[in-house]
């Protein structure tokens, strides 16, 4: 299917900063790796997305193997990772966010990094792919909040103020299973600062990864539609990362919109991270999602390049087999399209000054 594809929440710019003396080669030509490149975003008729600046916290290769094991044998509740220092994050965001400057350079005619909704449409109309900075997980800020008005300057227009870590502005969720997102307090002085200069900023505030009282001080400062980039729904795999019905109809109210996550740990009904699955339960997310969020508020949230995605998907490229599969369901046309890139878009344009 040639449908074109908007996707909320992709981790590209985290590959690139692992080998970054080969990023043209990575960008432009692809090395058989990870779940996006220039050439499979074109297959998988890709028009935009948000790119995320995630740090990583510090880790050895032990602790990845015990976790990926523990994944794979639920119940599983991981730790939740240290508060990162401010000075090494600032640095670290910085050189991803220079990662996809140099995607828009070496490719201009295919790819451009957008600033407002308008920018957004245009891109897409000319062809190119639609880029807009996130920033998932606001390690790079400090409490004094000077470096928001710099990263705007720079073009981030979206921002998770927290990964699944506390930060100086809140708490995130921890990796378990099952669980629920009510697992600690709600923003901190500076986190609340922090919503109310992106509204006034006009950066987007990303739910995804919140726990839920930080999730209701947002919704109670913010003045703007709510968005998930990439979460699913509690009710059809409890884990904490998924939202609640009760936060999903908070989501519907204000006008938001949350991106279907592809990571299998969200999707599962076991909860494990296996890519071994059927697009079954895909389709059960987004019944269960449009169910509270009408037909409108809808997206795609793939989490490429930051998780374990269904083996029937693969990649990039492998979107269309999702869309395919909402068809067989019973999804018309109209509705495909809309989750596919229309709610996304229109959304932008409508909200992202």
């Amino acid at each position: 299917m040639s449908i074109p594809v908007f996707d909320g929440h992709n981790d590209f710019l985290l590959r690139l900063q692992k080998a970054p003396e080969r990023r043209d080669e990575i960008w432009l030509k692809g090395d058989g790796t990870g779940h996006m490149d220039l050439p499979r975003l074109r297959d998988g008729h890709f028009v935009g997305g948000f790119f995320a600046i995630y740090i990583p916290s510090p880790h050895n290769d032990d602790d990845d193997d015990d976790f990926e094991a523990m994944m794979e044998t639920p119940p599983y509740a991981l730790p939740l990772p240290a508060m990162l220092d401010l000075g090494p994050s600032q640095a670290f965001a910085m050189s991803m966010a220079g990662h996809l400057m140099a995607m828009e350079r070496a490719a201009p005619q295919d790819f451009r990094i957008c600033r407002s909704g308008a920018e957004v449409t245009e891109a897409v109309a000319k062809g190119q792919i639609a880029a807009i900075m996130h920033m998932e997980g606001a390690e790079a800020i400090g409490p004094d909040l000077d470096a928001l008005h710099v990263w705007h300057a720079a073009g981030l227009r979206s921002l998770g103020p927290v990964w699944s870590r506390p930060t100086v502005f809140g708490h995130g969720v921890p990796f378990r299973f099952p669980g629920a997102p009510d697992t600690g307090p709600g923003l901190t002085e500076a986190g609340q600062n922090l919503i109310r200069l992106c509204d006034r900023l006009g950066i987007l505030v990303d739910l995804s990864h919140m726990n839920e009282k930080g999730f209701d001080d947002v919704a109670r400062l913010s003045s703007r539609p709510l968005i998930a980039t990439h979460s699913n729904a509690h009710a059809v795999t409890p884990s904490p990362r998924n939202l609640t019905d009760r936060q999903l109809d908070v989501i519907a109210e204000s006008g938001g919109i949350v991106g279907l996550n592809f990571a299998t740990i969200f999707l599962r009904d076991d909860g494990r991270r296996s890519p071994e699955m059927t697009l079954d339960p895909m389709l059960r997310h987004l019944d269960h999602l449009i169910s509270r969020l009408g037909e409108g508020g809808v997206g795609l949230g793939s989490d490429f390049d930051g998780a374990t995605v269904p083996m029937p998907i693969g990649d990039v490229a492998g979107v269309p087999a999702l869309l395919q599969a909402m068809v067989a369901h019973g999804f018309g046309a109209d509705l495909v399209a809309r989750i596919a890139h229309r709610n996304w878009l229109d959304f932008l344009a409508r909200n992202m000054d």
